[in-house]
């Protein structure tokens, strides 16, 4: 797993393999089965999730009960309430596996003494931020200004595998439209392949 996460790293930053020694003691392994969580809503995110294999979803349930899709954490992604994770608040969001995964866990105790361990890992860490906000306020504009065709088409043009992965109705929850909608969406695009 932690050739995984190694990989990763060195896409943002270069570590020695004195540092490679160094940041592998910080993290812990953790195994989810299909629909475990690693988080609840109400419960305080103590960690940084880093998806080794498998997948995972970020999600919020409103007071009707329903399901609001806010992240896919494929392969390569970080996931957490982050939130919750900073301050130590209750988490709004719950994190559950799609599919059977393998995590590497960070603790906030140990993500501070690992920047400043290692500091080159708090400028990789930084690097994620900006991504994050920049993508966070891309889907942002997108959910306000594109049509639901628009986003699925976006979404698969980032994430090519989605449809094979994931359940269309979430999918849909993620796209913030009816399952129904998106079914239609997917049939309009067969056609005109066709």
């Amino acid at each position: 797993m932690i050739d995984v996460l190694f990989s990763h790293i060195a896409q943002k930053v270069s570590l020695t393999e004195q540092d490679k020694d160094l940041v592998q003691g910080f993290f812990t392994e953790q195994r989810l089965t299909k629909r475990q969580y690693l988080l609840r809503a109400g419960e305080v995110c103590n960690h940084l999730a880093f998806v080794a294999s498998g997948l995972l979803r970020t999600y919020n349930i409103d007071e009707k009960g329903d399901e609001h899709m806010s992240l896919f954490g494929f392969e390569g992604w970080w996931l957490s309430d982050f939130s919750s994770f900073l301050s130590g608040s209750p988490a709004f969001f719950n994190i559950d596996a799609i599919e059977d995964s393998e995590l590497m866990l960070l603790s906030k105790h140990n993500y501070e003494k690992l920047t400043l361990t290692v500091p080159i890992m708090d400028r990789y860490f930084r690097i994620l931020y900006q991504n994050s906000l920049v993508t966070k306020e891309r889907r942002l504009m997108s959910s306000i200004t594109h049509t639901a065709e628009e986003k699925y088409l976006q979404l698969l043009e980032s994430s090519p595998e989605i449809n094979k992965r994931i359940p269309q109705h979430l999918i849909a929850s993620y796209l913030g439209i009816a399952p129904e909608t998106l079914s239609r969406i997917r049939k309009n695009l067969l056609f005109r392949k066709d």
